[in-house]
């Protein structure tokens, strides 16, 4: 697949939306796997539940762990589309689960990755929403202004590709929320994979996430955290 064929105009630079990268059969393949997964492996926070394959970053480097055969194939189908440096591969999946009315607050990825973002999600949509932070000064305080620059409406089975601005500048949330209305701002709906119409209103169901990226800084050392 030719997946630079499919980069959103309507938003600053870059992204790239395939729908459909993968089939209903590995959609059901990768939930079931995930839901196998033992308790423990877990980390649990106040919005979502998430897994680290292929180790922890960490400025200080990221202790290389293997990736089970399961997700590797996903990982091994990303790196030989080229969406990273020619030298450069996935080494990292970070598997979020969101609940209806689960979200993650606005932020940047940052310098532990190397800038490029693939995302390919399972069980339900959702909607990224991408904002412009600037601070605003009135005669005694400074606050920060956020400006909502584009929506993107994330289907499952689709894959998602960020680099450029859009990985380095603009901040990126997913509202909780249980429901989505589909406004003027969605930058994608000419290139989703089934029909959504404006003004329509969808409800979220449990979403898995798979965020395939490369962790630049590796060690073999065990690194002390404290």
């Amino acid at each position: 697949m030719n997946w630079k064929e499919s980069e959103l105009k309507s938003c600053p630079a870059t992204v790239y939306y395939v729908p459909n990268f993968i089939t209903p059969e590995e959609e059901a393949s990768i939930l079931q796997a995930v839901s196998r997964t033992p308790k423990p492996k877990w980390t649990h926070l106040t919005n979502r539940r998430l897994i680290n394959y292929g180790g922890i970053p960490h400025p200080k480097g990221m202790i290389a762990e293997s990736i089970p055969a399961w997700l590797g194939r996903y990982v091994d189908r990303i790196n030989a589309l080229d969406v990273f440096d020619q030298d450069t591969k996935a080494n990292h999946v970070l598997v979020n689960e969101y609940l209806p009315g689960q979200g993650i607050m606005p932020h940047l990825d940052g310098p532990l990755f190397y800038p490029t973002i693939t995302t390919i999600s399972c069980g339900s949509h959702t909607l990224l929403e991408y904002f412009e932070q600037s601070e605003s000064e009135s005669l005694d305080t400074s606050t920060l202004v956020r400006r909502r620059i584009a929506s993107l409406l994330i289907e499952p089975r689709s894959l998602l590709v960020v680099k450029d601005d859009m990985y380095h500048r603009y901040l990126h949330a997913i509202q909780e929320r249980d429901e989505d209305l589909i406004d003027d701002g969605v930058v994608n709906l000419s290139q989703l994979g089934s029909e959504v119409k404006l003004g329509e209103l969808l409800h979220r169901e449990t979403r898995v996430s798979l965020t395939i990226r490369h962790v630049p800084k590796t060690t073999k050392m065990k690194i002390k955290l404290f």
